[in-house]
């Protein structure tokens, strides 16, 4: 039996989430470092910003891309897409005071055309 492909608001829901772990994940790392350096050790190593970084930048770039398919609408994958270069540049930003800023703003801008995805696909519904 054939399963349901996964809605678009659903893809743009859990990419928004995925920012949103990614965001919480850069302020406790900083938080962290800041008061236990050995805590801070392990939330700070690079594989772990890699990772969930590529992955939000995967599921965000599917999600953008099958709204733009579903609803015609150009605005939220254009904000999108902003914070998917944003996300990108942060992950050459390696040991770095600027990367965990350069990384929320990406995120931030990312989320924001996710939200945009929603409203676009709700309106034309």
């Amino acid at each position: 039996m054939a399963s349901k492909p996964v809605s678009t608001s659903r893809l743009d829901r859990i990419a928004m989430g995925l920012s949103g772990l990614c965001a919480v994940h850069c302020v406790a790392t900083a938080v962290l470092l800041g008061l236990l350096a050995s805590a801070g050790g392990l939330l700070g190593k690079p594989i772990i910003h890699e990772v969930g970084l590529t992955l939000a930048m995967i599921l965000g770039a599917i999600a953008l891309g099958r709204g733009m398919r579903e609803h015609g609408v150009v605005l939220p994958s254009a904000v999108g897409i902003l914070g998917l270069l944003i996300m990108a540049y942060a992950m050459s930003l390696h040991e770095s005071g600027f990367e965990p800023v350069v990384t929320i703003l990406g995120v931030s801008i990312l989320a924001l055309g996710h939200r945009l995805n929603i409203k676009a696909k709700q309106r034309s519904a």
